[in-house]
């Protein structure tokens, strides 16, 4: 799943630039398009050196200027934008205990970047790279039958109710002094009224969502409800032709949304939650079928893929872990250990006071990995798929929740 750790990894950088911040409007963003010519970038920039002199903070003015040079310094080595366009990211970081340090970041994105931007504040412009990671292919939902009916869409890897509406449809026994004739008439007129009303509440929802992000429509529900509200038309004549399938469902509150995708695996199958769903799926049964084909918990994963008995190495995309590995500079004991990074918590916080078990001396970080890369690279040398499970599904949650994160499908049974 190359794609998917891109993907991963293209997040993490977002976030590494999220959490960095200046003291004032001292952090440089620049956007470069594809087609824009780079001699236009730095004339451009050159301009905005000049006019950061008229900044009044000497320490802002200063830092401005820096990381201006530090950006026309690096485009002299770039002829033209990549296929992508370029995203540099350059400024004062502040560091704590009254300290800056200039960083620059240079992200090829994923998608091409649109339009021409620079940008000056205390921190960096990310919007327009966080349009890039947002999926914006939607699926409408909907779930119905005779009483209630629930219509929501999937939009990346996320499942969202939008409306619930209740239908005053009578009971099939009749009330008495009716005829069976009247009650009749009267009970298809109130389902009518409530397909109607069914279908100008997905017309609300469904036609608000740009023609070209709208892929499909699922319908699911008991028979015939389902296949009465298809035949009637009382969806637009634009959304009738996007429905790609109608599935037997049993619930039609929020929670028949998500029987209604996993009745639709077949339909779906290509898309990134499906695959996920069908890994986790199937990690789930091993699980509870023959345990020793699975492995879960880092130190027990870890041990299986140094073994080369991993056939699929799953990670969860919430995972905030590193490893780090530390050495004794006076008698060059060394060993790793893996952190869980608690939001706030820096880098420098860790090992902090630990000591060599053999002459007490203080131990020193000598790298630091993120452990989705640490574990992905192994498990690359080793032949093992990688996946990268998403937390918006009940089993992606499970993953993070109850398994620290980190699980496997192995080759061969064992007793990890």
């Amino acid at each position: 799943m190359v794609e998917e750790f891109d993907r991963y990894e293209f997040k993490k950088k977002l976030e590494e630039l999220r959490e960095k911040s200046g003291r004032g409007t001292e952090l440089v963003t620049v956007y470069i398009p594809p087609e824009k010519q780079i001699s236009d970038v730095t004339s451009q920039l050159r301009d905005e050196h000049g006019q950061a002199s008229n900044i009044k903070s000497k320490s802002t003015r200063t830092n401005v200027q820096s990381a201006l040079d530090s950006i026309l310094s690096r485009l002299r080595y770039i002829k033209r934008p990549p296929e992508n366009g370029i995203a540099i990211f350059c400024g004062a970081i502040d560091i704590g205990g009254d300290k800056t340090n200039l960083d620059t970041t240079i992200i090829i994105p994923p998608e091409p970047i649109r339009s021409y931007r620079y940008h000056c504040d205390s921190s960096f412009l990310l919007e327009p790279l966080e349009e890039i990671l947002e999926d914006k292919k939607t699926y409408g939902l909907i779930v119905l039958d005779k009483r209630e009916a629930t219509i929501g869409v999937l939009k990346g890897k996320t499942i969202s109710a939008l409306k619930h509406t209740t239908s005053t449809v009578p009971g099939k026994t009749r009330r008495g002094g009716q005829s069976a004739q009247r009650f009749s008439r009267l009970r298809e007129i109130a389902i009518h009224e409530f397909y109607t009303r069914i279908g100008e509440h997905a017309n609300e929802v469904f036609l608000a969502i740009p023609r070209e992000e709208l892929i499909g429509i699922l319908i699911g529900g008991p028979s015939p409800t389902k296949e009465e509200f298809i035949k009637g038309e009382f969806l637009h004549h634009e959304l009738r032709r996007k429905v790609l399938d109608i599935f037997d469902v049993s619930y039609t509150d929020e929670s028949g949304l998500y029987e209604l995708l996993d009745a639709a695996k077949g339909t779906l199958e290509g898309i990134e939650l499906m695959k996920e769903k069908k890994v986790m799926d199937r990690f789930m049964k091993l699980l509870v079928n023959d345990e020793k084909l699975t492995a879960y918990g880092e130190d027990e994963v870890r041990t299986a893929l140094d073994a080369g008995a991993c056939e699929v190495l799953i990670l969860s995309e919430e995972l905030n872990k590193v490893r780090a590995t530390f050495e004794c500079e006076a008698c060059g004991y060394n060993f790793e250990k893996s952190y869980n990074l608690i939001p706030g918590m820096s880098t420098d916080e860790i090992g902090k006071g630990l000591t060599c078990p053999n002459c007490k001396s203080n131990l020193k970080v000598t790298d630091l990995v993120d452990v989705v890369f640490e574990l992905s690279g192994i498990a690359k040398d080793r032949g093992t798929e990688v996946a990268i499970i998403s937390t918006d599904f009940e089993e992606g949650g499970q993953l993070f929740r109850a398994f620290g994160g980190v699980a496997a499908i192995l080759r061969y049974r064992s007793g990890f």
